[in-house]
């Protein structure tokens, strides 16, 4: 079993080493580059304002119910929330829940390709079949993350204050004071940074997944199924290890 995995880990390696390489065709590259944030990118935010707005109510609703006691500032419940976001859940948390969108989507895309024989017919015409089919996606949902990032702590945090408007469980002001209270800009940043590793983690992986594929569509959909399932484990074990080294 080990050594299967360093096998993996080896095959995967050399397939990036293709794909990261420079680009035949740089217009086109661009314009596949466009296409798939257009697609992985500007497609996903849906799930995620819903998702972000949803754990933003929830979040400060827990706080309130299980800590809000007597004794402990309202303003420490926005502050929590504020911490649980920023550093958590609009990275990890969000990157975990994408890579069953964007991960099974990529898996599947470049795997169909694979077994309807087009990555061949590229390799036969002298073409970098890795760089065409992978670079693209890994350079757009990387390239976008951050913004996914930054519209999932917008709409959690919209999400608490829609809680405080609409539910009454807090001042509002409270919220807002605990939200500023000890804020440092490294927290944003360090959230991105996080955010962008997650993604080359779930667009290599997805892509080297349906990139290895072989046999036909049952084959696709168990490498659908795992870059699903071990993208989302490497962004856990990526962020205990950036979450020790960015603090």
């Amino acid at each position: 079993m080990v050594l299967r995995a360093l096998q993996r880990v080896g095959d995967w390696l050399l397939v990036m080493r293709r794909a990261l390489a420079r680009p035949q065709n740089g217009r086109l590259f661009r314009r596949q580059v466009a296409d798939n944030m257009w697609r992985l990118g500007v497609g996903s935010l849906p799930l995620v304002l819903i998702v972000s707005l949803a754990i933003g109510v929830l979040l400060v609703l827990q706080i309130v119910l299980n800590f809000g006691y007597p004794w402990l500032p309202r303003f420490a419940i926005g502050y929590a929330a504020r911490e649980v976001i920023l550093l958590e859940f609009s990275t990890a948390i969000v990157c975990v829940i994408l890579a069953g969108k964007v991960g099974s989507n990529i898996a599947s895309e470049i795997g169909t390709m694979r077994i309807t024989q087009q990555i061949d017919a590229l390799d036969v015409m002298g073409v970098n079949s890795a760089g065409y089919v992978i670079l693209p996606k890994v350079v757009a949902f990387v390239g976008f993350i951050p913004v996914i990032n930054i519209i999932s702590v917008s709409a959690a945090m919209l999400g608490a204050f829609l809680l405080c408007w609409v539910g009454g469980v807090m001042p509002a002001d409270s919220l807002q004071v605990g939200l500023q209270h000890s804020f440092q800009s490294w927290y944003v940043w360090g959230g991105i940074i996080k955010s962008v590793v997650f993604a080359f983690i779930i667009s290599s992986v997805s892509a080297y997944e349906g990139y290895s594929v072989r046999g036909g569509s049952v084959e696709v959909g168990n490498a659908s199924t795992h870059a699903v399932v071990y993208s989302s484990i490497l962004i856990l074990f990526a962020d205990i290890l950036l979450t020790s080294l960015l603090k």
